[in-house]
C-alpha cells in the first residue's frame, strides 16, 4: 500500500517539475563551471547543492570562497540574498499547516521555483498533499544537484572560458521581471521594487542599499496591499 502511495504521488508531481528541470540543469551547470574554474572539485559542488540549495547564494559563494571571506561575511550575505524567503514562508503557513513529518524539508527546499509550483498547483484528489509537495520539492532539489555536479565535471574534463557565466542568475531574474511588467496585474509590485531600489541606490550607494531597499519594498507592498489584492481580483487570469 505504501509503495503504491509512493509511486502515485511521484507520478502526479513529476510533470509539474519538468520546466524547473530545464532551468535548474542549465543554471546549475553554470554554477558548476564557475566553481570548477576557481579550483574546487565536483564534491564541493555536490555538497553545496545538497546543503545550501540556493541558486543566487551559491553563485555569490563562488567569489566568497575564492576570496577567503569570513563566516560572518558569508552569513550576512546569505541573509541579505535570501531574505525574500521570509515572505515566502509567511505565505505558506496555511498551505503547510497540516503537514508534519516532511515539513522541515519543505521549508528547507522552498526555492523561488518550488514556491511557484506549490502555490499554483493543487494535488489530485487521490494524492496525499504532503507527499505531493514533498516530491515536487525533492525532484527540484535533485535537478539542481545534478546540474551543479555535471557542470563541475564538465569543467574538469573540458576547461573553457567561464567569463559571463556568472550573469546567468541576473539574466533569469531580468526575464522574470520583464514577464511581470508585461502582465498588468503584476506591474505595480514590479514598479515599486524598481523605484524603491533605485532611490535607495542613490541614497545609500551600491554597497549599502540592499537592506534599506528590501525594507522599503516590504513597507510599500504592505501599504498598497488592499489595492493590489483588489486589482488581482478584478484582473482576468489570462491578462
Amino acid at each position: 500500500m505504501k509503495q503504491k502511495k509512493f509511486s502515485t504521488a511521484i507520478r502526479a508531481a513529476f510533470p509539474h517539475t519538468i520546466p524547473v528541470f530545464a532551468g535548474y540543469i542549465v543554471l546549475g551547470f553554470g554554477f558548476g563551471l564557475l566553481l570548477q574554474s576557481k579550483g574546487y572539485h565536483f564534491v564541493w559542488a555536490f555538497f553545496m547543492s545538497v546543503t545550501i540549495f540556493a541558486g543566487s547564494m551559491q553563485y555569490v559563494a563562488v567569489d566568497l570562497l575564492a576570496s577567503g571571506a569570513s563566516l560572518i561575511t558569508c552569513a550576512i550575505m546569505t541573509l541579505l540574498i535570501n531574505a525574500r524567503h521570509l515572505f515566502y514562508g509567511i505565505s505558506m503557513l496555511g498551505r503547510y499547516r497540516d503537514i508534519k513529518k516532511v515539513k522541515p524539508y519543505l521549508i528547507f527546499g522552498l526555492t523561488d521555483e518550488t514556491y511557484g509550483l506549490v502555490c499554483s498547483t493543487e494535488p489530485p484528489d487521490n494524492i496525499d498533499r504532503s507527499a505531493f509537495y514533498f516530491w515536487i520539492t525533492f525532484l527540484n532539489h535533485c535537478y539542481w544537484i545534478t546540474g551543479c555536479t555535471l557542470g563541475t565535471l564538465f569543467g574538469q574534463a573540458i576547461p573553457i572560458n567561464t567569463r559571463g557565466v556568472d550573469y546567468a542568475m541576473t539574466a533569469l531574474f531580468t526575464v522574470i521581471l520583464t514577464d511581470n511588467l508585461l502582465k498588468k496585474s503584476s506591474r505595480v509590485p514590479a514598479v515599486i521594487g524598481l523605484t524603491v531600489s533605485f532611490i535607495c541606490l542613490q541614497i545609500f550607494g551600491s554597497n549599502n542599499f540592499l537592506i534599506p531597499a528590501m525594507l522599503g519594498i516590504a513597507a510599500c507592498l504592505m501599504l498598497f496591499r488592499p489595492l493590489l489584492e483588489k486589482e488581482n481580483q478584478d484582473e482576468p487570469y489570462n491578462t
